[in-house]
């Protein structure tokens, strides 16, 4: 069976915190909302193994809410076969930042320039 990837755009309006597994490994999730008439919230998560545990948080350091975002992902269905229900997760496999994006940080940066450039 093939994993098929799917992409969505929007808007990111809330990154949980990094969580250490007992196995070292590392995840967190993080939502997306749409930007049209009709919104709609997509929770993502992001799974890193020990050995990538740097990965979620970078994700964390550098993706902050309402930066504009363009995410690729896979569905992942899992059975739990005791109580005869699937549970569907949309797993993390990258996400971009929309061109036109400047962090708060840059702006402040740049805003601090500008107010420097007053001639009196």
């Amino acid at each position: 069976m093939m994993n098929e990837k799917y992409k969505m755009t929007g808007t990111i309006s809330k990154v949980t915190d990094v969580e250490i597994l007992t196995n070292g490994a590392a995840k967190l999730s993080y939502r997306v909302e749409t930007d049209n008439e009709y919104a709609k919230v997509w929770e993502f998560e992001i799974y890193k193994g020990a050995d990538h545990v740097e990965h979620a948080h970078n994700f964390a350091k550098f993706n902050q809410v309402g930066d504009k975002v363009e995410v690729e992902f896979e569905i992942k269905p899992r059975i739990w076969e005791e109580k005869d229900r699937v549970f569907t997760s949309l797993s993390h496999w990258k996400c971009t930042k929309l061109e036109g994006q400047v962090s708060s940080e840059a702006s402040t940066v740049e805003a601090n320039v500008i107010s420097d450039d007053l001639p009196f």
